[in-house]
């Protein structure tokens, strides 16, 4: 008979659980508020969220002053990894939900942000990106996965226009087929090595000299293809521009950020220890995975005539870029992900924005969709301030300096230098290139052409709230300002990459 096992709380660790608990705490608090008193205004959903996520930004910066003082932890039994790659990706979570919740406050025409359950459905989802960066065992990552992917497709489906339940469908069925894909990789991973452990996997792995390569390659094709689905990386993308027009400006632009950046984290940990294991096959793969990715969806946004559309091209074409700093595996790389990443946030969160700006409730004639460039033709005329501030956003996504983006690609592209990727550093500089001719191409409508008339002799003009305004504020702020911060914020990136091993 087996003798009992004494578990003491302190050896558990519990504080690495914090981060992930405080937002799972705030959605059931409020479907018990919800429970108890309903239909209570939107504005008492959206403090409770912005009081959680606040709690969960401090709990980050407790955990991350103890990782600064004795490095990586584990807790819950090993389960979870507190680690640099961990606290910079949930930084970047929880502080671009804190930019997307209050844009709840800015009208009343969706009737999504009405339902306390789908602030509910944020906070579980913010919960499971969070458990999905914070472990590196693939049973933990795929829960973490599936609960925020569950919230993410309601979410989306409760937006309820033409397109959204097409959206919710098709995002749930790629996503579906993502997790089967996991599932399997993983279970050759098990098999293979006797561990769900990423960093048990790779010690096994190199012990044994990658004996049983074949099988590994197994496992890596299922991972690849479900981090394809989930990071929109050609041909696993089809799903994303279907899916970002089905949802809301702001959702979207929300989608094209959270999401990928758990994603890349999940990527870091698997792939890189293979690719500085030799693993040429896996190499060659995410070469032509990030070159086609970054060149054929800035060929593919270059002839959209809806703008909502080429955006979410471009987000797949940035996503393609950034997939570089895994294919490079250096510190310089992985700290160039986490800087890119946090600089896209503010640029891409605002043009969507801008987009929820600039929606209709019904379509002029002649006009074919509700974010077609001719909509923004003369935009420097109607609304001089919508229009100054999208350009400032387009061409800072276009890599242009001084603009946060700008410094975000240069240290990617001297990173693949320095990691011996000259030819991928020059196929990087020409896409960006290429990404700046539609980026341009919707500034020449707002400020080089007429406003489009309707047949009543109405032009449209952009309006928006206080809430909304603001929020777009701080991403313009963020997007002109980034010169100062990027040497700092470097830093303290490279800080917590270097610390933990990447």
């Amino acid at each position: 008979m087996l003798a009992p096992v004494n578990v003491s709380l302190e050896s558990l660790n519990l504080m690495t659980l914090a981060p992930m608990l405080i937002p799972i705490v705030g959605a059931l608090l409020i479907l018990v508020i919800d429970l108890f008193k309903s239909n209570l205004d939107k504005t008492l959903y959206v403090g409770v969220s912005l009081l959680f996520l606040f709690m969960d930004f401090f709990a980050l910066y407790d955990a991350s002053t103890i990782f600064a003082q004795d490095g990586t932890m584990l807790g819950v039994f090993n389960v979870m990894l507190i680690d640099g790659l961990a606290l910079l990706s949930q930084f970047i979570i929880v502080i671009a939900s804190m930019l997307f919740i209050p844009l709840a406050l800015t009208h009343k025409r969706f009737h999504e942000f009405s339902y306390p359950e789908f602030f509910a459905l944020f906070l579980f989802m913010i919960g499971g990106f969070q458990f999905m960066v914070a472990s590196d065992n693939l049973i933990l990552i795929f829960v973490g996965l599936e609960t925020a992917s569950l919230a993410l497709y309601t979410m989306i489906a409760m937006h309820n226009r033409d397109k959204s339940f097409e959206a919710a469908v098709k995002y749930f069925t790629m996503g579906a087929l993502a997790a089967g894909f996991f599932s399997f990789g993983a279970m050759v991973f098990y098999a293979l090595t006797g561990s769900i452990e990423i960093n048990q996997i790779a010690a096994v792995l190199a012990g044994n000299g990658y004996a049983d390569i074949g099988y590994v390659l197994v496992g890596v094709v299922f991972m690849l293809a479900s981090f394809g689905f989930k990071l929109s990386i050609v041909p696993f993308h089809t799903w994303a521009p279907d899916v970002y027009e089905g949802s809301s400006a702001a959702m979207a632009g929300y989608m094209s950020i959270v999401p990928k950046i758990a994603a890349f984290v999940v990527a870091m940990r698997l792939f890189e220890f293979l690719i500085h294991s030799g693993v040429i096959w896996l190499e060659v793969v995410l070469y032509a995975f990030v070159v086609i990715t970054m060149t054929a969806a800035n060929l593919w946004a270059l002839v959209q005539t809806d703008v909502k559309r080429m955006l979410a091209y471009s987000s797949i074409s940035h996503a393609g870029f950034v997939m570089a700093a895994i294919l490079i595996g250096t510190t310089q790389a992985n700290s160039a992900l986490f800087l890119y990443w946090i600089l896209f946030s503010f640029t891409n969160l605002g043009s969507f924005s801008m987009l929820w700006i600039s929606r209709q409730k019904h379509l002029p004639d002649g006009q074919s969709s509700d974010h077609s460039y001719d909509k923004f033709a003369g935009m420097i005329k109607t609304s001089p301030m919508a229009a100054v501030v999208m350009a400032l956003f387009m061409l800072s996504l276009a890599g242009l300096p001084p603009f946060a983006l700008f410094w975000g690609k240069l240290y990617m592209i001297s990173s693949a230098v320095t990691g011996g990727y000259t030819v991928l550093a020059l196929i990087m500089a020409l896409n960006s290139a290429i990404a700046g001719y539609y980026y341009l191409k919707l500034i020449v409508y707002m400020f080089m052409k007429e406003p489009v008339v309707g047949v009543n002799g109405e032009v449209y003009v952009s309006n928006a709230t206080n809430a909304l305004k603001t929020i777009i504020g701080i991403a313009a702020v963020g997007t002109v300002f980034a010169i100062i911060a990027v040497n700092p914020l470097l830093e303290f990136i490279t800080a917590f990459v270097y610390n933990s091993g990447y």
